[in-house]
């Protein structure tokens, strides 16, 4: 029986890949607050994005599509848009990253499944059933009780970093891109408006930043700021197009959606791995409550 004949072996297969997204995501969280102060973000995600489309026309050219790239320009305003969002959302990522703990800063991120919801139904009328609404109501929960790093007062006071607010702005960003991808697409290959969509974020932020990639001493950088260079081109972003692509036609939306809620835990992991400091115990409870809505979000 081949692979797609059998779907539960798929399902599991689309499960894996997002599994795999979530710890590759979580991974630029962790590099990128280790270099966030070394270099400019617009410097940094400007040669990020043409690295990904390099690597991702190569992925079009192995498979022979290379043809399909040019004739998918009509109408390139629709990735002049989508380009503004992500480079919203990866230079606010890395401007954030200068203050805030990697571990909060993914925490804000999983709040983009909510918004995310509400694009959704604004602009292609997408609603989703209780079930799904209180895992995004206990997820979201969760994912402020780590921002505020499970401080009560600061909670009820509403005092948050300002690295944290700043990314929220960037999440914003990223949850109006999920639906206006579906909304925008008009029949191109995945990877082929992939490619297009971070050749145009290459050139906005290029153009946005042009003097920080001026400014900056590519030479004197420290060897950590090109491994997470190529890692967030390579891993955080040419590779996760393909991993949601795959688990896209094996699994239903919300159930992609629901890997979100990993990031914090893989981050906690990488920061780990890199030698620093656990969070307090407390913070834990946040993470707690996001494997809740995980787990209800997967739930048949």
């Amino acid at each position: 029986m081949t692979d797609a004949a059998d779907p539960s072996r798929g399902g599991r297969q689309g499960h894996l890949a997002m599994l795999a997204f979530s710890a590759l995501v979580a991974g630029s969280f962790s590099l990128g607050a280790q270099v966030a102060n070394d270099i400019a973000p617009a410097a940094l995600n400007a040669v990020r994005f043409v690295i990904s489309a390099v690597a991702v026309a190569a992925a079009i050219g192995l498979r022979g599509g290379l043809g399909a790239v040019p004739g998918a320009l009509v109408a390139p305003w629709r990735y002049g848009i989508l380009g503004v969002l992500f480079a919203v959302y990866f230079v606010t990522m890395f401007e954030g990253l200068k203050t805030a703990p990697a571990v909060s800063t993914a925490a804000v991120f999983t709040l983009t499944p909510v918004m995310s919801g509400i694009f959704g139904y604004i602009l292609l009328r997408q609603v989703f059933g209780a079930r799904i609404a209180v895992a995004l109501a206990l997820g979201a929960a969760g994912a402020l009780w780590v921002i505020f790093r499970a401080d009560l007062a600061a909670l009820m006071a509403f005092e948050i970093g300002r690295g944290e607010v700043i990314f929220f702005w960037g999440c914003i960003a990223h949850a109006a891109y999920t639906p206006l991808v579906r909304l925008l697409n008009r029949g191109e290959p995945i990877l082929v408006f992939t490619f297009w969509t971070l050749s145009f974020s290459a050139l906005i932020i290029g153009v946005w930043g042009w003097r920080d990639i001026v400014a900056t001493d590519w030479g004197a950088l420290r060897p950590l700021v090109w491994v997470t260079l190529l890692y967030v081109a390579l891993a955080a972003s040419a590779m996760t197009v393909y991993l949601v692509q795959f688990a896209s036609m094996q699994l239903p939306s919300s159930k992609v959606m629901a890997y979100t809620y990993l990031t914090p835990s893989w981050v906690l992991i990488w920061e780990l791995a890199l030698g620093q400091p656990m969070p307090p115990v407390a913070v834990l409870a946040g993470i707690a409550l996001t494997f809740l809505a995980l787990g209800l979000l997967l739930k048949e």
